[in-house]
């Protein structure tokens, strides 16, 4: 499936003050397929832009789709995790984007380990060259600490039954596929909503693990409000509770900093939603430096 960037007409919208200011500086700490950055790009074609991206492909894609630009150094990328933004770039920002989560590329390729509805291995780094991977954990981890994680990443009351068969299988045979691991919870938990994998929060507690998600946003996002210029604008979309609750808490204890742009949370259109359901569980929060 082509990556169709979510809620792009409220980015869009967000990023309105900068249509038409010179010299304004965008950071993209979750470049993907730059669906977002090709449409802010017609909007300030002069604008420099600096990406992040741990995803040896998000590169590969941006060396073929906007090799001018990097030539001309309007776009620079790092090949890095966003969380280390400073390293590379210390001046100030007048609009940033983080778009959290997984991209469609990601979960349609089986060799990422992302989807439970593709047999491929059980990896889910976005950075598939280094650190632990999901296999690690369920064969590595005691079963306290799996019902911590599932419980707590997953959001899973009662996890216990699938720890239980994920200690008592890789007795036998240890886990490295995603449809082991997705056969298993489909045995133990079966399907009690339709069209709701059961494997769904179990899949999402392992990659938040792996990845350190929720524990990179709460790092980053003061770093990144502090860099705003006055008037500046930070957006984030989240796809999990959690990641959305820590960005809901860190834009309103800063108030010397700036506050929301509103109040409430922004969810896509129903006819987003009909055109592309990957949108459906999409939140957006927009940050205003005072």
């Amino acid at each position: 499936m082509i990556h169709i960037p979510v809620l792009s007409n409220e980015i869009v919208a967000a990023f309105e003050p900068f249509y038409a200011r010179t010299e304004t500086v965008y950071v993209d700490g979750t470049f993907g397929r730059g669906g977002h950055f090709r449409l802010l790009l017609e909007k300030n074609p002069g604008m420099q832009a600096i990406a992040f991206d741990q995803d040896p492909d998000a590169y590969a894609f941006a060396q073929a789709h906007f090799g001018e630009l990097l030539k001309e150094k309007r776009l620079l990328f790092y090949l890095d995790n966003f969380v280390n933004f400073e390293q590379h770039y210390d001046g100030p920002i007048d609009f940033a984007l983080l778009d959290l989560g997984v991209s469609s590329p990601q979960l349609d390729e089986p060799s990422r380990g992302f989807s439970f509805y593709h047999d491929g291995p059980l990896d889910m780094r976005m950075n598939n060259q280094t650190g632990i991977t999901a296999a690690d954990l369920v064969n590595q981890m005691s079963e306290n600490d799996l019902v911590v994680l599932f419980k707590t990443f997953g959001e899973i009351s009662n996890p216990f039954r699938v720890v239980r068969a994920i200690l008592e299988d890789r007795k036998e045979t240890p886990f490295t596929s995603t449809k082991q691991l997705s056969g298993l919870i489909e045995r133990v938990d079966g399907w009690r909503r339709k069209g709701f994998h059961p494997a769904t929060q179990y899949f999402m507690a392992l990659r938040l693990k792996v990845n350190r998600e929720l524990e990179v946003v709460d790092e980053v996002l003061p770093k990144l409000m502090a860099k705003l210029r006055p008037g500046g604008r930070l957006a984030v979309i989240t796809f999990h509770s959690l990641e959305d609750r820590i960005v809901k808490n860190l834009f309103r204890i800063y108030p010397e900093l700036g506050e929301p742009l509103r109040r409430k949370v922004t969810h896509p259109t129903r006819e987003e939603e009909l055109a592309n359901p990957r949108s459906r569980s999409g939140k957006l929060r927009v940050f205003v430096r005072a």
